[in-house]
């Protein structure tokens, strides 16, 4: 019952918190006279509880004699193996059942860094990194650079070029550059879709959570649990979005086109 009350009121206390400034890596950061930016620390953070979330399945995994028998009941493996199921049907839905498995680790890895670098923001003292936009657009170089070289992998990079120049060589002239524009935009137009979205969603969540309703916060009066349900939700579309955009973009980047067929 006191672990129930002391998680209440932690989750309640978030206005506050959000409201004073006050983080948990700033707390630790000061004590420790280091002055790192936060939402660098948070992503360096986060990407090792997701290396050590992988280590663990490993183990888990490595001691089972049979791995085709899941666990009974909601466990860590199954909860992990039900993340896989999921991330490996949208690979197989954009990508088709022959790139599904190479494509697979990318796709996975990119989708659970963005959703846990959203959800933190959930939890009270935490900001999230992709509120900042060095990280959001971080992540939309590395999906950039990451479509661009498989697709110069797939068809060889003079090929790969000539996807560029459009199917009527007197035409390459206007349409190459203008290609080579929307390319270079996407990793913008990824980066500013997700540090937008986060960052009005974490606004909005700190708005209402220091709403008043005849003198109470609106946190204390249970208030805050449509908003966090909301904020959670925004943090899987947004992850899920920009994930299956890049899918669609390894799908433009490495497709086997006749040269007569571009577009």
């Amino acid at each position: 019952m006191k672990k129930n009350i002391a998680l209440i009121t932690l989750l309640l206390s978030t206005n506050t918190l959000a409201a004073g400034g006050f983080t948990w890596l700033g707390a630790a950061q000061e004590a420790l006279h280091t002055h790192y930016p936060w939402h660098v620390v948070t992503f360096v953070l986060i990407g090792i509880l997701l290396t050590a979330a992988g280590f663990l399945y490993r183990m888990k995994i490595s001691a089972v004699t049979n791995p085709v028998i899941p666990d009974k009941g909601i466990t860590f493996r199954n909860i992990v193996e039900a993340y896989g199921k999921f991330i490996y049907s949208q690979c197989n839905a954009v990508l088709g059942t022959k790139d599904a498995p190479v494509y697979f680790k990318f796709v996975a890895t990119i989708f659970i860094l963005i959703f846990a670098s959203n959800i933190i923001g959930l939890i009270p003292g935490f900001l999230p990194p992709t509120e900042h936009l060095s990280t959001t657009l971080a992540l939309g170089c590395f999906s950039f650079i990451y479509f661009n070289a498989k697709g110069c992998k797939e068809l060889g990079t003079i090929n790969y070029l000539k996807h560029f120049a459009g199917p009527l060589w007197y035409m390459a002239v206007l349409i190459f550059p203008i290609e080579i524009l929307s390319t270079c935009i996407r990793p913008v137009s990824l980066a500013l879709r997700l540090n937008g979205n986060m960052m009005g969603d974490h606004k909005v969540l700190t708005t209402f959570l220091n709403l008043e309703v005849m003198g109470f916060k609106i946190a204390w009066l249970g208030g805050a649990i449509p908003f966090y349900l909301l904020g959670l939700l925004v943090c899987f579309i947004q992850a899920y979005v920009f994930t299956m955009l890049s899918m669609v973009y390894i799908s433009l980047a490495t497709a086997h086109h006749d040269h007569a067929e571009h577009h």
